[in-house]
C-alpha cells in the first residue's frame, strides 16, 4: 500500500522509538491519514512478530467504527474483536465498563494500543486524571507493550496534561514524537488551503428597558463590553440569515464544478439545530439534513449523508472530530463553544483532499474576539496559549468526589442551557417583559466580512 512521505516517515520514527521506548505521539493535522497510517504501522509490527494484537480507542462509535474498517482492510482480517479477529476498535466510553479480565491481555500478550484524538484522556496522576484517563494510566502505561496515541490538536482547553504525553520543563509545551502540520499538509497537497470568512456588521442597537439603547459598529466591540453573549448572536434570525446565504452561495458555486461537494453547519443546541434546519429547507428550499445525540440512528444519518449528493447537515457535537465526510467543502461554525481545540477540530472537517476539480475549503463564522484570533494564527501547530501551565490541577470537588466526566470538556452536547430573547423582526413584545437583565439585540446594519487565509502568504 502505498504511503504518503509523512506517512511512511511516521512509520519509521515509531518503529525507531519503539526499541528503546513503548510510547509514540505523533501530531498529525485533521485530515492528514493518520488512521491509516496506524493501520500500516500496526500491519509492519504484527508481520515483524513485534505485536500479537491491537486494541483502539477512539472518542465516538462513528471514529470507531471507521477505524475497524480501515484496519480490517490494511490488515487483511478481522478487526471486530471475535475469535480470529486481530484486535477491535472502541469507544473511549466503553473503556470505562471494561472488566480485569479484558485488561489482562496486556500481561499474557504483545499488545499495540492506539489512541485516537488522544487529548481527550487527561492527567499523569491521580491528582489530575478524568474518567478516561484513568484507566490508561492504571491498566495500558506501563502494560501495553507499545501505545501510539494520535492527535491533530494536542492540547487541552483546560490546561491539563494530556495523558501519556511529556512536556517540556522549561516551557510547558508538548512534546511530540512526530510532526505533521496544516502548512506542510497544504503544501503536499494532501489537505485543502481552507479560507476563513468572519461575518460583521456595521450597526447594532442593544435594548435594555425600552429606553436604554447602545449601538456598536462591530460585533467585536459588541462582545468586548460583555453585553449579550455568542450563544445571542447564533440565534439571531438576521445574523443567521445572513451567514447562511453566504455560505449557501458558496457551496452552489463550488457545486457547478463539484456536484458531490457538501456542507456542515455546527449548531449550539438541538433546538437551535432544529430552527437552522427550518431556515434552510423553508426560507432557502435547501436539501438539508438534521443529527444530533438524541437521535438513536444518527451513524446511520452520517453514513447515508456520506454516501449522498446531499447538500447539507446541520450537527451538534456529531461531527467535530475524527467524523470523515470528505466531499465537505463548506462550513458554518454557529457553536456556542469557543475554544482554539474546538474552532480547530472544526475546520478540520472540511481539510480533506479528494482529488476534484475544485477543492476550496470555506469556512464561515462571526467576527468574535476569540474566534478572530484563532482564526490568525492557524500556521502554529501548538498555539503558545494553550501550553501546559506549571499549576496543580486537582479533578477533587468540594465534596471530595472524583470528577468522572467523561464528555467533552465544552458541553457540546448539552441542550438544557437558558432560553435566549432576541429582538428581530419577528422578535417578542419587548414592553411584555419586565426583566432588566435582557437585552435586545437588533441588528440593522450592513453586514461586511474579512477573510483569512494563512497559507496563501508567499512567504
Amino acid at each position: 500500500m502505498k504511503l504518503r512521505k509523512w506517512q511512511s516517515e511516521c512509520v519509521n520514527s515509531a518503529i525507531e522509538k519503539y526499541k528503546k521506548n513503548r510510547h509514540f505521539l505523533c501530531l498529525a493535522t485533521p485530515a492528514a491519514g493518520k488512521t491509516l497510517m496506524a493501520a500500516v504501522l500496526a500491519k509492519e509490527l504484527k508481520s515483524a512478530g513485534l505485536i500479537d494484537f491491537v486494541i483502539c480507542f477512539s472518542p465516538s462509535l462513528t471514529v470507531a467504527n471507521s477505524i475497524e474498517a480501515t484496519f480490517s482492510k490494511v490488515l487483511n482480517a478481522r478487526f471486530d474483536g471475535v475469535i480470529g479477529a486481530l484486535g477491535k476498535s472502541y469507544t473511549y466510553q466503553s473503556m470505562l465498563h471494561l472488566n480485569e479480565e479484558f485488561w489482562d491481555i496486556l500481561a499474557s500478550h504483545k499488545v499495540l494500543v492506539i489512541f485516537d484524538e488522544i487529548h481527550h484522556c487527561a492527567g499523569d496522576s491521580e491528582d489530575n486524571v478524568n474518567a478516561w484517563g484513568e484507566p490508561i494510566l492504571s491498566y495500558i502505561k506501563n502494560r501495553a507493550t507499545y501505545t501510539l496515541a494520535l492527535s491533530g490538536t494536542p492540547w487541552r482547553s483546560d490546561t491539563l496534561p494530556i495523558t501519556l504525553s511529556e512536556y517540556s520543563d522549561l516551557n510547558g509545551k508538548i512534546k511530540c514524537d512526530y510532526v505533521y502540520g496544516l502548512s506542510q499538509a497544504i503544501n503536499d497537497k494532501v489537505c485543502r488551503n481552507p479560507s476563513i470568512v468572519l461575518i460583521d456588521n456595521e450597526n447594532i442597537v442593544i435594548t435594555k428597558k425600552e429606553t436604554d439603547t447602545q449601538t456598536f459598529t462591530s460585533f467585536i466591540e459588541l462582545f468586548n463590553k460583555n453585553i449579550i453573549s455568542y450563544s445571542e448572536l447564533v440565534q439571531n434570525k438576521t445574523a443567521l440569515k445572513y451567514i447562511l446565504r453566504r455560505a449557501i452561495n458558496k457551496l452552489q458555486t463550488i457545486r457547478l464544478l463539484n456536484g458531490n461537494a457538501g456542507g456542515l453547519i455546527v449548531a449550539s443546541s438541538v433546538t437551535h439545530a432544529n430552527d437552522i434546519h427550518q431556515l434552510m429547507t423553508l426560507y432557502f428550499n435547501q436539501d438539508a439534513v438534521v443529527v444530533t445525540h438524541k437521535q438513536p440512528n444518527a451513524t446511520h444519518i452520517i453514513n447515508n449523508f456520506r454516501q449522498s449528493q446531499q447538500a447539507w447537515i446541520i450537527s451538534v457535537g456529531m461531527i467535530s472530530e475524527g467524523t470523515d465526510i470528505p466531499r465537505l467543502q463548506v462550513c458554518c461554525h454557529l457553536s456556542r463553544v469557543k475554544t482554539e481545540l474546538y474552532f480547530r477540530q472544526i475546520l478540520g472537517r472540511i481539510l480533506r483532499i479528494t482529488q476534484t476539480s475544485n477543492e476550496q475549503a470555506w469556512l464561515y463564522t462571526f467576527s468574535e474576539p476569540s474566534l478572530s484570533e484563532f482564526a490568525h494564527r492557524l500556521d502554529q501547530e501548538v498555539p503558545d496559549q494553550n501550553i501546559l501551565k506549571n499549576e496543580h490541577f486537582s479533578s477533587i470537588d468540594s465534596n471530595n468526589t472524583k470528577i468522572r466526566s467523561h464528555v467533552l470538556n465544552n458541553n457540546e452536547h448539552e441542550d438544557d442551557i437558558k432560553k435566549i430573547t432576541i429582538s428581530l423582526s419577528d422578535a417578542v413584545d419587548k414592553s411584555s417583559n419586565t426583566n432588566d437583565k435582557i437585552a435586545y439585540i437588533d441588528i440593522i446594519g450592513n453586514f461586511r466580512q474579512q477573510v483569512i487565509n494563512t497559507f496563501n502568504s508567499p512567504f
